[in-house]
């Protein structure tokens, strides 16, 4: 229990955005095995739309994750119904194999820039969803993923 609570702890201070944060939220996957149909689902209301954000996701993985980078499948409802779909990798090695991603021990944290400059065009609610994408049914090594919006 002590341990958990003290990765809960350091899960916090290491994802968190700063203190002009419009949303900071985070998924956490049992046993850190994050199963393709297990989608990371994130509802953001915005009511600036002339402020510009910088754009994170948020990622967590073992020290022993087997692969250098993670593919997901990002989908975005906006207010208007309209949705859009992209496919993004996050590298976490070098190509020697040194992380990229900050930690030591078993966690492993690694930060993304998705858009330095977001200025989101509507008011209203908008809904993310984050699928992994990789060739295995249950990717095992991945403990958490988030988005951030941070105030520029």
């Amino acid at each position: 229990m002590k341990k958990l609570i003290i990765a809960i702890a350091i899960t916090l201070l290491m994802f968190s955005c700063g203190r002009n944060t419009l949303y900071d939220e985070s998924v956490v996957f049992n046993d850190a095995k994050w199963d393709n149909e297990n989608f990371a689902r994130f509802d953001v209301t915005v009511d600036d739309t002339l402020t510009d954000y910088a754009f994170y996701l948020n990622i967590r993985h073992l020290e022993n994750y087997r692969y250098s980078n993670l593919f997901i499948f990002m989908h975005t409802e906006f207010p208007n119904g309209n949705v859009t779909h992209d496919t993004i990798e996050c590298t976490f090695a070098r190509h020697d194999g040194r992380w990229i991603s900050k930690g030591s021990g078993t966690f492993r944290s690694a930060k993304i820039m998705l858009n330095p400059a977001l200025r989101f065009p509507l008011k209203g609610d908008y809904h993310f969803e984050i699928e992994q994408a990789m060739r295995e049914k249950e990717l095992k090594g991945i403990s958490d993923i988030g988005i951030c919006f941070e105030k520029q």
